[in-house]
């Protein structure tokens, strides 16, 4: 690709300029000194521990013709450099020009909040992919596109991944894609030129915040804010007190944070259990039997209303499903054009797309008996464990076990809260390990159980997680609702610094099997 084709759109200043740049072949677009190749774009970018800047004139040494700047750098020569006022945005906007703009070819739907995002973001994929959309998907579970699914270690990646993902979308014919956007992608302007055609607010909760995340919940709300300020029409839970911040943009910049983008949307459609909700819920129906529980409820919106029934639990389900549900409706009003008929199908295959999402590692059930419930999810703070218990409860289990453990080289008051909530809104907990790190899993045990024991609730402790699921499944009575908390869509335990594999939904299935051959069934 020529320089100028790279450079077309880029607000930037010529520091160094080599004749005839403009139409040089740019053999590739780095961001790490140690890939340089003969003829690349390299753009600089100031991390947490090194600089590129300082080495601009070992970069151009190395075969660099082009080095995209932000601040004063040491002389080169042999390169030509460019100044813009921010390279990570600049990275941004070279990776999608590098791969020829390709979300523009795309319907893009983004989500962002503290929790649901996943959850949601399925659920527009499978209500699309239902009403004949091919559609993409990135976030915290990874990249899916048609049957394949990639591995990616942060819910939004960097910028050339991300471009590189979207572009192999269009090739493989996808025409949508549903994407998480972190705060942190935001903060460092990962996905910045995109301008989503719907984006979507889940809820916000004091989380992220600390070094090398956000300094403060006032930095975590405005860059949460800041997608809305790069759609085309906005969607916010209004049941959420950060509505108006976030969706609305009026959440307002903290000192020293770079200076505030005008919001691009034109219209906020809020959802939620408020009467003046643009899609509300009504006559909601918790649904708990045996090993079947679920949630149900009336979609009402537009002089219309859709009987939407989930086969996972929690009030919170009704507001990532109604979420999914509104900004789904708008696409596929486009899609029937008119033909009310057509509407009426489409809208009956959405409701049949919700009642299929299971997320995995999302309040996942698996389905192993008639007389208790088994279900794995990711919460792994105390606030998530307490959002997941409380919804739990509402189904009134005959006893609601909770097995988890804490991860080890992370804050230990972590696993003083999480031990609390467990022992204070569970009948039972069970701890065990985690992914222990570098750390004793017995001393991250008794870590938890220090906080076990400030309230109340029985405890059992199973420091080996393959055993602990046996042993919650041996002693399983009749209404129990059992969760696996923690580990969610991961498939490994780390021990060491090594990752070993270990799916938790082989070690239900294992369990199942050793009762099985113990009860002489096999």
């Amino acid at each position: 690709m020529k320089c100028k084709q790279l450079l077309d759109g880029l607000r930037f200043d010529y520091v160094n300029k080599i004749p005839g740049v403009e139409d040089t072949e740019i053999t590739a677009l780095i961001n790490d000194n140690r890939k340089v190749v003969e003829n690349c774009m390299f753009v600089c970018i100031k991390g947490a521990n090194f600089d590129s800047h300082d080495k601009v004139a070992e970069i151009a040494g190395n075969g660099a013709s082009v080095i995209v700047t932000e601040r004063e750098t040491e002389p080169v020569s042999g390169a030509t450099v460019i100044r813009v006022p921010d390279t990570r945005a600049a990275m941004s906007l070279l990776s999608a020009a590098w791969f020829g703009h390709p979300a523009r070819k795309l319907t893009t739907i983004a989500l962002t909040g503290t929790k649901g995002k996943s959850t949601s973001a399925y659920m527009i994929r499978n209500i699309l992919q239902k009403c004949g959309h091919k559609t993409g998907i990135m976030g915290t579970i990874g990249v899916g596109i048609g049957d394949k699914v990639y591995e990616t270690h942060n819910t939004t990646p960097d910028p050339y991944t991300v471009q590189s993902f979207l572009a192999q979308m269009v090739d493989e014919g996808c025409d949508s894609l549903v994407m998480e956007v972190s705060s942190q992608a935001m903060k460092q302007s990962r996905v910045a030129g995109i301008v989503y055609d719907y984006a979507l607010f889940t809820n916000l909760e004091s989380d992220h915040i600390g070094p090398n995340e956000h300094a403060s919940f006032e930095e975590y709300m405005y860059c949460k804010s800041l997608l809305f300020r790069q759609c085309g029409m906005a969607f916010g839970n209004s049941d959420d007190p950060h509505f108006d911040a976030v969706v609305r943009c009026k959440a307002e910049a903290p000192a020293d944070f770079p200076a505030t983008i005008p919001p691009v949307f034109g219209q906020a459609v809020s959802f939620g259990y408020g009467e003046t909700c643009d899609f509300r819920a009504e006559n909601i129906e918790l649904i708990g039997s045996g090993g079947d529980i679920g949630i149900a409820y009336d979609a009402v919106f537009d002089s219309d209303r859709l009987k939407i029934t989930l086969s996972t639990p929690g009030r919170f389900n009704v507001n990532n499903s109604l979420g999914a549900f509104a900004v789904c409706s708008r696409i596929l009003k486009k899609d029937a054009d008119g033909d009310e008929a057509l509407l009426k199908d489409l809208y009956g295959k959405a409701a049949e797309a919700l009642y299929e999402t299971k997320v995995r590692g999302r309040l996942e059930t698996l389905k192993i008996s008639d007389r208790f419930a088994i279900m794995i999810d990711y919460a792994h703070n105390s606030m998530a464990l307490n959002s997941l218990l409380s919804t739990l409860r509402e189904h009134k289990p005959g006893r609601l076990v909770c097995l988890f453990g804490c991860g080890g080289n992370r804050d230990k008051e972590r696993r003083f809260e999480m031990g609390e909530v467990s022992s204070r809104l569970a009948d039972l907990t069970v701890v065990t390990s985690d992914n222990p790190r570098f750390e004793k899993p017995l001393d991250i045990i008794d870590d938890i159980l220090v906080g076990v024991k400030r309230a109340d609730g029985e405890y059992i402790v199973v420091p080996d997680r393959k055993e602990a699921i046996y042993t919650v499944i041996r002693d399983a009575k009749d209404g129990d609702m059992i969760v696996l908390a923690g580990k969610g869509q991961e498939d490994y335990q780390e021990i060491e610094g090594v990752r070993y594999h270990m799916d938790e939904r082989e070690l239900v299935a294992d369990a199942v099997s050793r009762l099985m051959a113990e009860r002489g069934y096999v």
